[in-house]
């Protein structure tokens, strides 16, 4: 007979290890290119956490992670608390599907590159929902939520803007101010801040049907 937990370990470690994968090919990426053009490997790791798909992949990890692991500790204690994982879950989601509507036509990875973006953008993100549908706890998510959730957008986007403001570099072409011009790339911010909004939306509505579906099965 299958033990149900031993098996939501395997797939949370198999999830985590695989997330760490992706990341640390990426990494490793570009600080190679770095160093074949002698630039500076620093700058490299400033451009390599510069990017929202490998900040909320990091998140991602780090959550199964520390559920994977069983020692206690403050940082288990909050990642693992329903609303953070959820906030996560949100951000990845919307890394695949920014990726796909927006990014994924702009160019054709190759090799080590095509793996850590599979990694990044479509395995790490249905494995991390699957692991928020079927491993955290439901019915504590409310609306007010979401206005913590859109924070860490909000601060990536200013820290973007003032980024790009220093270096003229843009992690990403639709807030390019330097080909698009502020007023064009607030008004792209905003509309993927609706579908934030929107997706963290979908969430709460999926917990509070899990929790009530949960909850009826109970008293039958």
């Amino acid at each position: 007979m299958v033990n149900p937990c031993a098996t939501r370990r395997c797939f949370v470690a198999v999830a985590a290890l695989l997330g760490w994968a992706g990341l640390s090919i990426q990494l490793y990426l570009i600080l190679y290119s770095r160093w074949s053009i002698e630039a500076s490997l620093l700058g490299g790791l400033m451009s390599f956490f510069s990017f929202f798909t490998v900040l909320s992949n990091t998140l991602v990890a780090t959550v199964l992670t520390c559920e994977w692991t069983s020692r206690p500790s403050a940082m288990r204690r909050w990642f693992l608390q329903p609303w953070v994982a959820s906030a996560v879950a949100v951000s990845i989601a919307v890394v695949g599907l920014t990726y796909s509507a927006l990014l994924r036509h702009l160019w054709h990875p190759e090799g080590w590159q095509f793996l850590a973006d599979e990694l990044l953008h479509d395995v790490m993100p249905v494995l991390f929902l699957g692991y928020w549908w079927w491993c955290v706890p439901k019915g504590t998510l409310r609306l007010r939520h979401i206005g913590l959730w859109v924070i860490y957008p909000l601060l990536y986007f200013a820290y973007s803007l003032l980024r790009g403001h220093e270096l003229a570099v843009y992690p990403y072409p639709f807030i390019d101010v330097d080909k698009l011009g502020y007023p064009q790339v607030f008004l792209n911010a905003a509309g993927l801040l609706v579908g934030f909004v929107l997706i963290s939306l979908v969430v709460i509505g999926l917990d509070r049907w899990r929790h009530s579906s949960s909850l009826s099965s109970r008293r039958q």
